[in-house]
């Protein structure tokens, strides 16, 4: 079954690609659609399948591949990784949809989207370290060109910088894996069969280093963070969707997956600097967002400060908090992918996302008012309105990460305030007031154009109201992981008094 999420999209691109020259970008994007719609669907029945209450992963599928090399080919999923496949199926869909019908080389552009999907998928899934690894080499090349070649106009500056960062970050993710592995004595990179305990304490610190460093410049966390912006406001909206709402998450994936379980010891160490890490991201994230003219910029901007939230609530490292972390990865994905398209909405139909130029676009008769409805919903998702996903999901990391670090959650809790700020300033801007005369004649917003926008938005509603169906898929295998690293830490530190 498992196995199926990737070779639908895999086959797709390749169906796609050797589609006659041709087919029009209305068909490619349909075909495109149909393929993603599949997969999207298999994971619901996916989930649907699922038991939530086995903590162990579930549907694994194992094939030995490179025996030299100790690789094998073994699938899994559990609460952590489930909610994102579906995840990543809805904003797959929603950003094929979203793509313009008329774009250029819409052969290779819907085969490399499909391409990304199914790298995301894989590691999301993938139960040997290598095997994780391949899969996120695999999405790397086809965003580069998603950029490189439907960006905007400083498209080739912003490509080769996510590749440059993004190839530094897998280098030492790889070093890390390699070192785990020999140090552990283990005798493939199956995750089943490490265990790091045996490793001294100083050298599980430098491998966590790699693995913090490797997965927080895909997060991305201050100071790695420069890519981002440039990447978001140079790709196209569909891209940007799926760089918000999917790609970043593979960054707090592997936080939680491959730092926090496998090396507990070292990361409980740790913890009080990775809170204060989140501090800094959380606070600069939302500084800079505040003082962006750019709508795109703005949102782009509020993602680093959000992904603190999630950085905060791994540090923590409580039941509580990690439920908080895994629910704000869907929320900041919904939400993001939200707000993205709304802005690129803007843009098409305004020709601007200068907060200088665009004003008065709620407008009833002239402007875009369903465009501006949405988008207030959007930033109040994201500024943590209750009755919102956005707001129980930092609210859990917040109840569960404030007995661990008290001061480091208050001050988490003023990127909260200051998200408000700078959203309010970004709708007070661009919506209300009256229309500007440089977006006068504004063309028309059809019902096809908002209809992503809208699903994003009943979702995250769904989702604020009734949280606990999100919860209760993940909760289980939250509480396993860390009644483990607590067993883990209890043990090193009887050992170490002994001593």
């Amino acid at each position: 079954m498992l196995s199926a999420l990737i070779l639908v999209p895999l086959i797709g691109a390749v169906v796609i690609s050797l589609w006659p020259p041709g087919v029009n970008g209305k068909n490619s994007r349909g075909i495109a659609f149909v393929i993603a719609s599949i997969a999207f669907v298999w994971s619901i029945i996916l989930a649907i399948q699922f038991n939530p209450g086995e903590v162990s992963q579930q549907f694994v599928e194992f094939l030995p591949w490179v025996d030299a090399l100790g690789l094998n080919y073994n699938l899994g999923v559990d609460g952590l990784s489930l909610p994102l496949l579906v995840l990543n199926g809805l904003l797959t869909c929603i950003a094929i949809y979203s793509s313009d019908e008329s774009l250029q080389r819409p052969r290779l552009y819907y085969s490399l989207i499909l391409l990304l999907s199914a790298g995301v998928t894989g590691a999301f899934i993938a139960q040997d370290l290598l095997l994780f690894f391949l899969f996120y080499e695999v999405e790397l090349i086809p965003l580069y060109l998603l950029i490189a070649i439907w960006g905007g106009e400083k498209r080739g500056y912003a490509a080769t910088k996510f590749l440059i960062y993004t190839a530094l970050s897998g280098i030492l993710i790889l070093a890390s894996f390699l070192g785990l592995v020999w140090l552990s004595g283990a005798p493939n990179f199956a995750l089943g069969s490490l265990n790091a305990t045996t490793i001294p304490l100083a050298t599980q610190l430098l491998l966590l280093a790699g693995i913090l460093i490797g997965f927080g410049i895909k997060i991305p966390l201050v100071p790695f963070h420069t890519w981002l912006p440039d990447a978001h406001v140079e790709a196209s909206t569909p891209i940007s969707v799926l760089l918000a709402g999917v790609l970043l998450k593979l960054g707090t994936y592997g936080l939680l997956r491959f730092g926090m379980n496998l090396l507990p010891e070292a990361w409980t160490y740790l913890a009080p600097w990775l809170a204060s890490w989140a501090v800094v991201s959380v606070l600069y994230g939302a500084s800079c967002a505040i003082a962006q003219k750019d709508m795109k910029k703005m949102v782009a901007y509020s993602s680093i400060g959000h992904m603190g939230y999630i950085l905060l609530g791994a540090a923590a490292a409580t039941q509580l908090s990690i439920l908080g972390t895994v629910m704000q990865m869907i929320s900041h994905g919904l939400i993001s992918a939200l707000l993205f398209l709304l802005v690129g909405i803007v843009y098409k139909k305004a020709g601007s996302r200068n907060l200088d130029v665009i004003r008065g676009l709620l407008n009833p008769e002239r402007g875009m008012p369903v465009i501006g409805s949405l988008m207030v919903l959007g930033v109040m998702a994201s500024a943590g309105i209750p009755g919102m996903i956005g707001f129980i999901s930092e609210f859990v990391i917040f109840r569960g990460s404030f007995p661990a670090f008290p001061v480091q959650t208050l001050l988490c809790m003023i990127g909260t305030g200051l998200t408000a700020v700078y959203f309010l300033i970004l709708v007070n801007k661009a919506f209300f007031g009256r229309l500007s005369e440089q977006v006068v004649n504004l063309p028309r917003v059809y019902w096809s154009d908002r209809l992503p926008s809208i699903v994003l938005a009943v979702v995250i509603v769904i989702f604020g109201i009734q949280p606990s169906w999100l919860a209760r898929w993940t909760e289980p295998t939250i509480t396993a992981m860390v009644n483990t690293q607590n067993t883990v830490v209890t043990v090193a530190l009887d050992h170490q008094s002994k001593n």
